[in-house]
């Protein structure tokens, strides 16, 4: 009853002190922004199983800690999602394999087909979310000031639409060379100021040339 509604477009819910994201967002709603609230727990699943058309939502400043995006089929054209300034520690975007305890994770249908923009920043990751690739269409990704410590082989693997990415102000110490080995249309920039690297990324593998790689501020 606190939301702002202007009956064509946008939803705003902002500072009005929710502690849920409530469930009878209207369809046609392009734009929600549920910022600077108390919010916990995001649940992408309607139970009423429709699909919500929102381009964009911002769930930034709130208190979530736990984030699962395995279930969020009734989005399938959000564009751009902000979940900066929670205390995010996980962020799930894909689900394990349960056979004989196998590492192996499987690809969730229909993930977020149209996200472009990720964003989580200020938050409490230590490590890159596994199953970035699933995002097909992502084309952004910031990461800046989180407790991330190192970039595996596999932490952007089938990310092929990345265009930029935002990993400023981390605890990074190492990357693997191959990291952003198949990243073609990385052409933004990387960004890796203010972190804890000890050597200069030289050998890391970049296909492109016009790339920027912003390595300021680090420990050597």
């Amino acid at each position: 009853s606190d939301c702002w509604w202007d009956g064509e477009f946008l939803l705003n819910c902002s500072f009005t002190g929710t502690s849920t994201v409530p469930e009878d967002i209207p369809q046609t709603a392009v734009t929600a922004d549920f910022s600077y609230n108390n919010i916990k727990t995001f649940l992408c699943a309607d139970r009423r199983n429709e699909e919500w058309m929102l381009k964009h939502l911002n769930l930034s400043n709130n208190l979530i800690s736990k984030l699962s995006l395995t279930t969020c089929r009734n989005l399938p054209v959000l564009e751009t999602l902000n979940l900066n300034d929670n205390a995010i520690h996980t962020l799930t975007l894909d689900i394990p394999t349960p056979a004989h305890g196998s590492n192996k994770y499987r690809k969730v249908d229909r993930l977020l087909p149209a996200l472009k923009v990720l964003s989580v920043e200020r938050n409490n990751l230590n490590t890159v979310p596994r199953g970035l690739g699933l995002l097909q269409s992502l084309q952004t990704v910031h990461m800046s000031s989180n407790g991330i410590r190192q970039i595996g082989l596999n932490d952007f693997q089938n990310c092929s639409q990345l265009k930029a990415i935002d990993l400023q102000n981390n605890k990074i110490c190492k990357i693997h060379p191959d990291a952003f080995r198949d990243l073609n249309k990385l052409q933004v920039v990387v960004d890796l100021r203010a972190n804890a690297l000890t050597t200069p990324l030289l050998l890391i593998s970049l296909n492109f040339f016009p790339l920027e790689v912003d390595l300021s501020n680090n420990t050597w």
